[in-house]
């Protein structure tokens, strides 16, 4: 997309601005009710996770170009990995507990040795 439009910035933009259109569509058809007029209440680490996918999207629309795709998606779910492993063993989120084995600690090592392997190797 940054091919074609000439900006990673433009291609992030137009990427949000589509998910945006679909997520409202999905909400309207929903009939879910939605409270707009709270929006200014929410709380500022709601909001702050929105401006964290922003750049979320805007990095990955920089970097996978240079890094390639595989590298790129493996870094992406290794990287994701430990924040899982720490939402389920504190039931963050609303999550259920879970113990943390040390089999899921083995698990996130092989993730990160792969993702260097298909970075470097």
């Amino acid at each position: 997309m940054s091919g074609v439009l000439g900006s990673t910035f433009a291609a992030a933009a137009f990427s949000l601005a589509i998910s945006a259109l679909m997520v409202a569509i999905v909400l309207w058809l929903s009939g879910a009710p939605t409270h707009a007029v709270m929006f200014p209440e929410l709380p500022w680490r709601l909001v702050f996770g929105g401006v964290i996918g922003a750049l979320f999207v805007t990095g990955g629309a920089m970097l996978a170009p240079i890094t390639g795709a595989a590298a790129f998606f493996t870094c992406l779910v290794a990287g994701q990995l430990p924040g899982a492993i720490i939402a389920d063993s504190t039931g963050a989120f609303g999550l259920e507990k879970q113990v943390l084995p040390v089999w899921k600690l083995a698990g996130i090592a092989l993730a990160f040795t792969g993702a260097v392997l298909v970075r470097w190797g």
